[in-house]
């Protein structure tokens, strides 16, 4: 009997279609998974920006989780937007409860719009409880900044400051160069498990296309660990689906701010 690689993506809701949970079941699809949602928040969202955020309680969260992962199960768990320090907390407790192997965090603090999607007496408790249960974090520059201190200006710093993140928080991390100045964005991963840098480069794509593209990359990673890659090839077929979603979505205009990438570019022709 056949049986589907599945994905659970723990994220919250983006009206508009391009980010959040929308984001992830479109990515985790066209990198041939099964997605099922835990739906964390509701916001009110388009192109232009966020202009309300309305979190859903605790135990509807974890209850999400647990339904799907005492049912379906998951081979591997993405986990985005969370709102508070009591979500995440109900999302660690529950996810405790089914030992999943491959857990890919994206701390999701900014909109790529500038909003603030994440309170600030939540870093914490993501720092404690998520963390060090994630095989891997995917953070921004500006995430990284807030979770490890200080300014991120050059590349190479990135190597250095994400080994120092992996140590401190015990798990591997991807750190997206896309906030950098310069036409070649280079993505280091640093691989807790072997102890390794990896580098990961790419033309940077003029386009105002880029709304949800950290969903979009961390759901795309979870679903190749789901398929049983080993890390640092998992993140080289994601970056690749990224790159290659960004490139062809590019001269799409969708909105009035920054449109979405194209998830489904290999799957039909418009």
């Amino acid at each position: 009997m056949k049986s589907y690689k599945r994905v659970l993506a723990i994220a919250g809701s983006d009206s508009g279609g391009g980010a959040g949970i929308q984001a992830d079941i479109k990515s985790i699809s066209a990198n041939g998974c099964f997605a099922a949602s835990a739906i964390t928040a509701v916001t009110v969202q388009n192109t232009i920006g966020v202009q309300a955020v309305h979190e859903l309680p605790a135990d509807i969260v974890s209850g999400q989780i647990s339904a799907v992962l005492s049912d379906i199960g998951a081979d591997a768990i993405k986990i985005g937007m969370l709102p508070s320090a009591d979500v995440m907390k109900a999302v660690a407790r529950t996810i405790r409860q089914f030992h999943p192997a491959n857990i890919v965090l994206d701390p999701v603090m900014v909109a790529t719009s500038g909003d603030r999607l994440m309170s600030i007496d939540a870093v914490q408790t993501l720092k404690q409880e998520l963390m060090p249960m994630a095989r891997v974090i995917t953070p921004n520059i500006p995430e990284a900044e807030v979770l490890a201190g200080g300014s991120i200006r050059e590349q190479n710093q990135l190597a250095e400051i994400a080994q120092r993140m992996a140590e401190e928080f015990h798990t591997s991390v991807l750190l997206k160069a896309g906030h950098l100045v310069g036409n070649v964005l280079t993505d280091v991963l640093y691989d807790n498990e072997s102890r390794r840098c990896h580098f990961y480069e790419s033309a940077r794509i003029p386009t105002l296309n880029t709304h949800g593209t950290g969903c979009t990359l961390s759901s795309a990673l979870a679903a190749q660990l789901a398929k049983g890659l080993a890390l640092p090839d998992a993140v080289g077929r994601a970056e690749h689906y990224l790159h290659q979603a960004i490139k062809e979505g590019a001269d799409y205009r969708i909105g009035h701010g920054h449109g979405p990438v194209h998830h489904f570019f290999d799957v039909y022709a418009v």
